[in-house]
């Protein structure tokens, strides 16, 4: 088996066990590219990323560019010769000019889902949210259309009936650096077989934004459970009481007939805290104040009892919801002119390569 150099470009900690993995086996990787620097945590100072703490830490070459497709990012890069680039969450567009810089001609992906389904951002709450029983990692070919390349190899997991969006990313990042492992080698020894998706049963997992935090107390509280889920630990599903922020971490369904209007809560039969939904009741176990620490619900109420008495939601959520989608319609039209410019250079590049410019 011959040796590949690897770039690897990723950012969050969910990478961060795939670069691990790769660092301890036989390609070696000549240099890694992640995000910049960022405010991070509560003190909102500015940190590395974690992929980039992990390369510094292994003595790795490393790159942060604001935009990869920069010049200065793709000639370091061309330096640093690699064969294949291995990509896993790193956050930003990656063009042509950087997908065919490998002398392979092409980098791969570690996707966490099973593709077709939930392509895009965030395919771990929306396996959760649309109540998948399995997940995966699909290991695929970056192409420009968004996680829609031939497949190399699949690893399926189990989703479990009370696990979070956190606790799946952590498996889903293990299984990633195995299946990654298997692909680099798998490609390294010319016997790598790429299948195509069925495009035409392709679902989207856009970024979650603001507002699909905020919890809708007419829906039914199986659908409630898996949105507490999906949103855990972090940000977390959102609701008000008295016009301040409650977040839920946590929760299961009582599938008993709710007797109360949506969003009215009561203690149940096991003096176990109950909110009324749209169909049956949602019983928060864990729950956070903006502000406090994450609570086991039957704590937090020896500090609020009022909780078990109250009315979740209201005018609040509604200002916060029209807020949220304010904020998200913003981004979006920020991300359509950051396209734009990027479509705007790519046809100046090309105008210059025809030797005119547009």
């Amino acid at each position: 088996m011959r040796h590949l150099r690897l770039a690897f470009f990723g950012t969050p900690e969910i990478a961060v066990p795939t670069l691990a993995r790769l660092l301890r086996g036989p390609h070696p990787v000549v240099v890694a590219v992640s995000q910049p620097d960022r405010k991070r945590g509560r003190g909102r100072r500015s940190s590395p990323s974690p992929v980039a703490r992990t390369a510094r830490e292994a003595g790795v070459p490393l790159l942060r560019p604001e935009r990869v497709g920069e010049a200065a990012c793709v000639d370091a890069l061309r330096e640093h010769a690699p064969d294949l680039g291995v990509v896993v969450a790193f956050g930003q567009f990656l063009p042509r000019k950087v997908r065919e810089l490998p002398a392979l001609g092409y980098l791969v992906n570690a996707h966490a889902s099973l593709l077709p389904r939930h392509r895009g951002a965030a395919p771990i709450p929306y396996a959760i949210l649309c109540g998948d029983e399995r997940s995966g990692v699909s290991v695929m070919r970056v192409e420009r259309e968004m996680d829609a390349g031939p497949v190399a190899l699949v690893r399926e997991t189990g989703i479990g009936e009370d696990e979070d969006a956190g606790s799946l990313a952590q498996r889903l990042a293990a299984l990633a650096a195995d299946a990654i492992a298997d692909a680099v080698d798998a490609i390294a020894e010319d016997r790598v077989t790429w299948t195509e998706q069925d495009h035409a049963r392709a679902t989207l997992a856009p970024k979650l934004e603001k507002a699909d935090a905020l919890i809708d107390w007419k829906r039914d509280a199986r659908s409630l459970v898996r949105q507490v889920r999906a949103l855990a630990p972090s940000p977390g599903a959102v609701t008000w009481q008295d016009g301040e922020p409650l977040r839920i971490l946590a929760a299961r369904v009582d599938p008993a007939p709710a007797s109360d209007p949506p969003g009215r809560t009561c203690r149940g039969a096991d003096g176990a805290l109950r909110v009324a939904t749209g169909e049956g009741w949602l019983v928060p176990t864990r729950v956070q104040r903006a502000g406090g620490r994450p609570l086991e619900t039957a704590a937090f109420l020896r500090g609020r009892p009022d909780l078990a008495d109250a009315q979740l939601g209201g005018e609040a959520a509604r200002n916060e919801d029209a807020g949220a989608r304010n904020e998200d319609e913003g981004a979006r039209n920020e991300d359509e002119g950051a396209r734009n410019e990027d479509e705007g250079a790519r046809k100046r590049g090309e105008g210059a390569r025809n030797g005119r410019i547009p």
